[in-house]
């Protein structure tokens, strides 16, 4: 009887470590999050995004020449007319446009002189580090809301930074040259309390060489 007993228990020990190991509990929470993570399509997001908020915004784009001088004249009114920003903060995106003459084709970068009127200045094209959240929330298109998480907000600007790098600037840098007229549209980023208007670089969105 006894060693029946005990059998009996050892049977029984041995289902129930076999049912520990094969049942398991997960917070509501992570369960949802990773359901929403699988759901959530970055790239197409992306490609939307690009398709029927961002080229679209373009021909709207501020001129850039303007834009600098009310950034000289009147900054806090070009930052409340001009700028978008998912968050508070000092860092605002502005999306512009321009035109200019190539003035140095580097390895990173391609540099434009923009003269109109009286203003002559220096642009930075990025041809090389295009990364961050300029072309994202430049257009203001965006709506916060849509997201469950900040991760996903992330992506897509991979995906958007991923589009210029690879569809943009590839055709521009195989035939740009110094001394070519350009027309650009891109994504400025800028900081309202420490505004710097030296060195201003841009991401580009489209890119153009002009005939001669």
């Amino acid at each position: 009887m006894t060693n029946k007993i005990i059998k009996y228990a050892v049977v029984v020990l041995v289902v129930g470590f076999i049912l520990y190991n094969a049942v398991y509990f997960e917070k509501l929470s992570e369960v949802k999050a990773a359901s929403s993570e699988e759901a959530f399509d970055a790239t197409a997001y992306a490609q939307s995004f690009w398709t029927n908020a961002l080229l679209p915004a373009l021909p709207e784009a501020v001129d850039l020449a303007a834009l600098i001088h009310q950034l000289k004249t009147n900054p806090a009114q070009a930052f409340e007319s001009h700028s978008h920003a998912l968050g508070i903060g000092n860092i605002r995106y502005f999306l512009v446009q321009g035109q200019g003459k190539v003035a140095a084709v580097n390895e990173n970068e391609v540099t434009v002189l923009n003269e109109q009127d009286t203003m002559r200045f220096l642009v930075q094209l990025e041809t090389e580090f295009v990364y961050g959240n300029a072309v994202r929330d430049a257009v203001g298109a965006i709506d916060i809301s849509e997201f469950t998480n900040t991760m996903h907000l992330n992506q897509v600007s991979e995906e958007v930074n991923q589009i210029i790098r690879q569809e943009v600037i590839p055709p521009f840098r195989e035939q740009v040259k110094e001394g070519d007229i350009v027309q650009f549209a891109g994504a400025v980023e800028l900081n309202q309390k420490y505004l710097n208007l030296d060195e201003i670089e841009i991401i580009p969105v489209s890119l153009m060489i002009m005939e001669p």
